[in-house]
């Protein structure tokens, strides 16, 4: 069991030594405990990609694509993709601490996971993703929704997010990859995926479309609204 439990030692430490060697002298970082280095891997990782992923969709979007997907007066101010930017990174610790203590457990054989698709098989691999994706939706839309719905909760942890409940004051660093999707206010109209069109409505209804990928959790619990619907009772 050891033998097999080091494999994910060593893809860890592998993933580590690309990133950490990358920006760190090895002093630095050798000597921190295992576990310490893949948060430090995480955070380090997450925030290059935050910035990555938010400037490239910004000037792409903003510049670019300049009136084409967004007219003029619905471009966020740099002082509120600022303040955006302040509260991702305010939070970036906390998310990086969710995957770096699931490494610890699975090294540390707290759980049943596979090293190699070889060791389970194709069918019950994809049966497994399909599974995963399943309980991540059913979860994240019941913590999303929960922030809401209990106060305490809702004030202390999620309300600053909530400060940009306009389409010109929400852009793609209102958080991370996925989330620079659903919040640069362009309704890509991909069934069934949660795009920015259903997410602009969650922020200014803050009842409405708590879901993350796709939109099946808001339509099995009565809190879909569909932002062509809106549109055509705008009109």
């Amino acid at each position: 069991m050891d033998d097999y439990l080091n494999l994910f030692v060593e893809e860890t430490s592998f993933f580590n030594r690309i990133v950490l060697g990358t920006f760190l002298p090895e002093s630095w970082w050798g000597p921190l405990p295992h576990w310490f280095q893949g948060w430090l891997r995480n955070y380090i990782g997450g925030v290059l990609l935050y910035f990555l992923s938010g400037f490239l969709w910004c000037f792409y979007i903003y510049y670019l694509k300049r009136n084409v997907y967004l007219p003029k007066d619905a471009i966020p101010s740099n002082k509120a993709m600022l303040l955006q930017i302040g509260v991702a990174m305010k939070a970036m610790p906390w998310y990086c601490a969710l995957p770096s203590l699931s490494e610890y457990m699975i090294e540390n054989g707290w759980t049943k996971c596979f090293s190699r698709i070889s060791d389970v098989g194709w069918m019950p691999y994809l049966i497994y993703v399909a599974l995963y994706l399943v309980i991540v939706e059913f979860g994240i839309y019941w913590m999303h929704r929960e922030l809401h719905d209990i106060k305490p909760l809702y004030k202390y942890l999620h309300a600053t997010h909530h400060i940009y409940n306009k389409q010109n004051t929400l852009s793609p660093f209102a958080e991370a990859i996925w989330t620079a999707n659903i919040h640069d206010c362009i309704h890509a109209k991909v069934w069934p995926v949660m795009g920015a069109g259903y997410h602009t409505i969650h922020h200014t209804t803050y009842r409405h479309n708590y879901g993350h990928y796709t939109i099946w959790m808001d339509w099995m619990f009565g809190t879909l609204r569909d932002p062509v619907e809106d549109e055509v009772k705008k009109m």
